[in-house]
Order: C-alpha cells, then sequence, then structure tokens
C-alpha cells in the first residue's frame, strides 16, 4: 500500500516542475533596485531589463525601492514570494550590509538565489577643476600632507562613493573628512562648483564632465583603461595599486526559488549580456558586461561570500561601528 502510495505521489508531482518551467513567467516582472531614478543602478536596471523582457516574453517592471543604503529594497526582494516574479538587482553593498548594520532584517546570502553577476563599473577619482595636483601622485602627496582638512563627498553609509573614499584612504593611510550628500547628483554639482576637494563615483556618473574638461580625472579602478577615457590611467598604473574597488551588480531571486525558474531567468540574464544594444550602451558608461561564466548563480554566490569577508576586514579597519 506505502508502495502504491509513493508511485502514485511520484506520478502527481512528476509534471509539476516542468510545469513551472513552461509556465514562468505568465505575468510582468517586477525588478527591484534599491536605488534612486536616473543613478547607475538604476540605469544598468532598465538596460537589462529591457534585454532580459525578451527573452522571457514579458515585461519587466524597474521599481526603485530608496533608503538605508539599499536595505530597504533589499529586505523588500528578501520577504517576497519565491516564484521568480520579484527579483532584486543590487551592487558591492550586498556584502558590506553584515559589516554596516547591526541589525539586518535579512541575511545577505541566506535569503537569496543567486541568478548571477551583472557587471563590475570600475570607479574613478576626481576632483575640483582648480585642486592643486596634475596627477595621481600629486593628489596622494597633497591629500598626506592636508590630512582631514581634505574633504571628499559620500551619499551615504554603504554607498558606492562610500565604500571607494574607504578605499581610498586605506591605499593611501590617511584620513579624510566626509561631506555627506542624498545622492550622486548633488555631490557631483558640489565637485563641478568647487565646494568640495575629491569625489569617488561609479564611472558612470563623471565620465561625460570628465570628457568635457568640466573637473579632472584621477584615476580609474579597472584593470585597465576604457575606451571612453583613454587618456585616464588606472590606479595601478598611476602609483596607487591598492586602490583596487569596483561597485559590481548581481541579480538575485528569493531563496527557494524553484530551479526551472532560476534556469529560466539565467538564460535571459546570459543572453541580454551579449545584447548588442546592452554592450554598447555599457561601453558608452565606461562599464561592460562580466563574461558568461561569471553570469552563474554558482559565481555570484562565491563572489558574494570572498567580497562579504573581504569587506568585513576593510570597514573593520576603518573603525566603522555597525548600525
Amino acid at each position: 500500500m506505502k508502495f502504491v502510495k509513493r508511485v502514485l505521489l511520484a506520478l502527481l508531482l512528476s509534471p509539476v516542475l516542468p510545469a513551472f518551467a513552461q509556465d514562468f513567467p505568465h505575468r510582468p516582472i517586477t525588478m527591484v533596485v534599491p536605488f534612486s531614478a536616473g543613478g547607475p543602478g538604476d540605469v544598468i536596471g532598465r538596460l537589462l531589463g529591457t534585454s532580459m523582457s525578451a527573452t522571457l516574453k514579458q515585461t519587466i517592471i524597474i521599481e526603485n525601492v530608496v533608503g538605508a543604503g539599499g536595505t530597504l529594497g533589499t529586505n523588500r526582494v528578501a520577504k517576497a514570494p519565491s516564484d521568480g516574479y520579484t527579483l532584486l538587482l543590487m551592487h558591492v553593498g550586498q556584502a558590506t550590509a553584515p559589516a554596516l548594520y547591526a541589525k539586518l532584517p535579512f541575511d545577505p546570502i541566506g535569503d537569496f538565489a543567486p541568478i548571477g553577476l551583472v557587471t563590475d563599473v570600475p570607479m574613478i577619482l576626481v576632483a575640483r577643476a582648480n585642486f592643486p595636483a596634475k596627477d595621481l601622485k600629486e593628489l596622494v602627496a597633497y591629500v598626506r600632507a592636508q590630512g582631514d582638512k581634505v574633504t571628499y563627498g559620500n551619499v551615504g553609509l554603504g554607498s558606492a562613493s562610500h565604500l571607494c573614499g574607504l578605499m581610498f584612504m586605506s591605499a593611501i593611510d590617511t584620513k579624510l573628512t566626509a561631506v555627506y550628500y542624498k545622492g550622486g547628483g548633488p555631490a557631483l554639482n558640489d565637485i563641478i562648483a568647487g565646494h568640495i576637494d575629491v569625489y569617488c563615483d561609479p564611472a558612470t556618473g563623471p565620465t561625460p564632465y570628465i570628457q568635457a574638461g568640466t573637473i579632472p580625472g584621477f584615476a580609474i579602478t579597472s584593470k585597465k583603461r576604457v575606451s571612453t577615457l583613454p587618456n585616464l590611467p588606472t590606479s595601478a598604473e598611476a602609483g596607487v595599486p591598492a586602490f583596487d574597488v569596483t561597485t559590481w551588480y548581481g541579480l538575485y531571486a528569493p531563496r527557494n526559488t524553484p530551479k526551472p525558474i532560476v534556469d529560466a531567468l539565467v538564460e535571459a540574464l546570459q543572453k541580454a549580456l551579449k545584447d548588442p544594444a546592452l554592450v554598447n550602451r555599457f561601453a558608452e558608461l565606461s562599464m561592460s558586461p562580466v563574461e558568461p561564466e561569471r553570469a552563474t548563480p554558482a559565481a555570484l554566490d562565491a563572489f558574494l561570500r570572498s567580497e562579504t569577508d573581504k569587506w568585513s576586514r576593510i570597514i573593520k579597519q576603518a573603525g566603522i561601528e555597525p548600525q
């Protein structure tokens, strides 16, 4: 009798997983972007969503859920149903959150099903137009001499500019004075106006201003130069190889999302990262899609764990206590 029940149960369940894969998606998908509209993460999300929609044959709606260093939007996805209809596009903040927040309402690793890495956005160190340095070595010498008299823009705890500032200060072993902003736009405006000394931002932000000669760029934190700014040296070329930081982005679903759904999302992600329209637009913004082998659940999971360990050490060394 038990054997018969098992056989019947197996027969009942056997079509379920294929049905999941065949049926998904049958309605629009929401991609939560925990950043303000118009920022780098929002731009990446909209480009990615448009391209993935073509493969999935469903609309991907971008929802900007801003606040608490990206943790509000991240928590929204952590608590969402595990059905593939709510996704998260989150940057390196997924790895830094455990060291920055004492009481996170979610587990950045355990509460998510990784889909894959999307892109590594290099950072660019810029300064006010009349800053008394012509290259990174002179800038570092000036900063070391002036110490905390030098101000740097910071878009808040866990933001890309915050992390880049921590890495820069760690690389040159000097503390600067942070000036806090509510967004990258106001920080860039103040650099342009000369109200702060230096600012470090994902390349998507300052690139057009450097191209126009409005502000000077001192280094880009990619491994090689970018075509949009061919004269801008990498941090290693400029003499500070330890200044190595990127704002990488990963795509996630809630934990326990069925494998067939994850597989469908991985396939759509992989195709999107080869889409000429996306590749060309990324290039215009001084970034590029990751290699196919990195746009997988296993690669994102391993990278997230290694980045969590790395940033935990850096944040602790900076003397920052979890809030």
